[in-house]
């Protein structure tokens, strides 16, 4: 009777993880099929812009700061609240979610630094206007999929929301897009159980820092760096 219970035991557990390994194919092989939908809608500026520390502490973690413009202004405020703490380490890009380049150039810009992060702080939304908020909210869940291999677990991962514009704000950035942007991205990010770094609440209390119609200047970025590196500190904290 031990013995059966034992073979049962063990049979039961062997099915659960062929289930578990056909559940996660097929996760993602329909991430990849929405991805095979997407195509590029190119800007007429298209960049990248990656920054790593020049004299990295191999004692210390690794931090990603992974996002757009706004992400490269406060870049260097949290880089000095991070000092002795962690080694932070900046990719920006304009391509946005529904851009199948996007996993891709975050993909490589591992690949080239093969170090291991620690904490993945992370937004996409400013760019991409030609993109409906329907596909981004399709695409969404495999940028992700994408940053999650960048972390042991998900709790070294941090969404940013996307920061408001001003109302002459060009190329299709309107707040009311924003605002969709951000309520999709809210949603899935909550479920998936990642952090949250709330950008946008903070800065509609500080509209008066604008540089321009969309980035903020450099009093705005310090507040906006500061808020960053006191949410990676807490993810950082043992």
């Amino acid at each position: 009777m031990k013995r059966l219970l034992r073979l049962r035991t063990v049979t039961g557990r062997v099915l659960f993880c062929r289930v578990l390994t056909v559940a996660m194919f097929l996760c993602t092989a329909t991430l990849c099929a929405q991805v095979a939908r997407q195509r590029s809608i190119p800007e007429e500026i298209e960049w990248t812009w990656e920054v790593r520390p020049p004299h990295p502490d191999a004692a210390l973690p690794n931090v990603l700061l992974l996002g757009d413009s706004i992400t490269r202004n406060y870049f260097p405020e949290v880089t000095k609240d991070l000092k002795e703490r962690a080694n932070v380490y900046l990719m920006a890009t304009s391509a946005s979610v529904g851009d199948p380049r996007l996993p891709h150039q975050v993909d490589e810009f591992a690949a080239m630094e093969h170090v291991e992060f620690r904490v993945v702080h992370f937004n996409n939304g400013m760019h991409g206007w030609d993109y409906t908020e329907a596909q981004y909210k399709e695409a969404l869940p495999y940028l992700l999929h994408t940053v999650e291999h960048l972390v042991p677990t998900r709790n070294g991962l941090i969404w940013a929301t996307i920061t408001p514009v001003q109302a002459n704000a060009f190329n299709g950035a309107t707040n009311e897009r924003i605002d969709q942007r951000n309520r999709i991205a809210l949603e899935q990010m909550r479920a998936a159980g990642i952090a949250i770094d709330d950008q946008h609440a903070l800065m509609m209390k500080h509209l008066d820092t604008y540089q321009d119609t969309v980035h903020f200047g450099p009093a705005g970025a310090a507040l906006m760096g500061d808020q960053v590196a006191a949410t990676i500190r807490r993810v950082l904290q043992p």
